[in-house]
């Protein structure tokens, strides 16, 4: 599939009357767990491009760049509204905050699978384990709070357990800052990984840093924005993976090919024949905005889309969500003791005594171990007599296997591993 290739409709017969941008939501009770990831996904990808766009036009003078801009803008914002009103009404803030967590999690592992850029990985599978540990937290809150057990939610393909705990998470945020890609030689996967994972993530951390206010308990409230806070160091370190040398028209014509492939990736793999020819009509409508794109990038820098996305057109691999126990099962064993150093990645063990991580968590965690995702978890062991857990077979890090007791220590003290 090449998007530039494919014909489409003029720019300014794109906008959606306003009965359909309010879609027949899904059925929470019987849609596949990776539809509702799907529109988490496209929601926060929507998001994305509106919000490039505004910093765009803040900082382009020329007239015809910003009315195209303003356009496109409209169109992408009617196409989000559509998105993010498939969620029912009676789906709960923690029913889809489960669903939030199960996509970053097989979204992660699947774009690292496919990688070959091994910056691009390694970061990827460091914040994996982090949000594999979100999902086991809120997974608890909602047993408590709700009676639901969510390994129904996520159909059993994502398991859930300890990550590196959350309150190991909390770093010197100068740590999230790594080397980026060279647009110039990157592969067009690498591209598309970038834009996409940081895409995601920051739906997560605006979901979180708005949502926390209308949970109905404190310590609901207080584990929102405990968990919002490491978002924000995730869209930290996945933003900084973005080359930034590329110019505005280039980023422009790279969001909206990003687009194109994702949902054309959605509308290949999805099940809810409904909300697949949602993602087919948008995936027209993107093909539009990306010639657009291309036109004025052509025009006002005389460069043409091959310079952008380093080849002839054609989408790579399209994005499958799916399981990946095994794959984060792998990384939990090899890597969980790793926290941030600089650039890099390092062990624990590794990192001088007085280095900023350890006085950051001091400073940060002023009450010790009384975070919020600590206290879900021994509220929920003095509720059940153990934790709640979905898991195929035992914890694949030993010091994670005790169901009676939240490990605080591991990725955080030396000496745990």
């Amino acid at each position: 599939m090449n998007p530039f290739k494919e014909r489409c409709r003029t720019l300014e017969n794109n906008f959606l009357p306003l009965k359909k941008m309010y879609p027949k939501s899904y059925n929470k009770d019987k849609t596949s767990p990776y539809t509702k990831t799907r529109v988490i996904l496209m929601n926060g990808t929507e998001f994305e491009s509106a919000w490039f766009m505004h910093q765009f036009a803040r900082h382009c003078d020329i007239p015809e760049i910003k009315q195209a801009l303003a356009v496109v803008r409209r169109q992408e914002q009617q196409q989000q509204k559509r998105i993010s009103c498939l969620k029912p009404l009676n789906e709960s803030i923690l029913e889809t905050t489960v669903g939030y967590e199960q996509l970053a999690i097989d979204l992660t592992a699947t774009l690292a699978i496919h990688e070959s850029d091994e910056n691009n990985i390694k970061a990827l599978n460091f914040a994996l384990l982090e949000d594999f540990d979100h999902l086991y937290r809120y997974a608890n809150l909602l047993k408590m709070d709700k009676g639901i057990d969510a390994d129904m939610l996520v159909g059993k393909f994502t398991e859930i357990m300890p990550g590196r705990p959350t309150i190991a998470e909390h770093r010197y945020p100068a740590d999230e800052i790594k080397p980026h890609i060279d647009c110039k030689t990157a592969d067009l996967y690498s591209k598309l990984v970038v834009n996409t994972i940081t895409a995601a993530e920051q739906q997560t951390m605006n979901y979180y840093m708005n949502i926390a206010q209308w949970y109905k308990n404190d310590l609901g409230r207080k584990l929102y924005a405990e968990i919002a806070m490491i978002e924000e160091a995730h869209v930290t370190q996945y933003e900084s993976l973005k080359d930034p040398n590329t110019g505005w028209l280039e980023m422009w014509v790279m969001h909206e090919y990003t687009e194109c492939w994702l949902y054309y990736s959605m509308f290949e793999d999805e099940t809810d024949e409904n909300i697949k020819r949602i993602w087919l009509e948008h995936f027209k409508t993107e093909v539009s905005h990306l010639k657009t794109a291309a036109a004025l990038l052509k025009k006002y820098e005389h460069k043409s889309y091959e310079d952008v996305v380093g080849g002839d057109g054609e989408f790579p691999r399209l994005l499958k969500l799916g399981s990946n126990k095994e794959y984060i099962r792998k990384v939990l064993k090899e890597t969980i003791t790793l926290t941030m150093k600089d650039e890099g990645y390092s062990e624990l063990k590794r990192l001088p005594d007085d280095y900023r991580f350890f006085t950051f968590q001091e400073k940060f965690l002023s009450d010790g171990t009384k975070t919020p995702s600590h206290m879900v978890i021994e509220k929920a062991i003095k509720t059940f007599g153990r934790d709640y857990r979905y898991q195929d077979a035992e914890h694949p890090v030993k010091s994670l296997r005790d169901r009676q007791s939240d490990n605080v220590n591991v990725a955080r003290i030396k000496g745990e591993n």
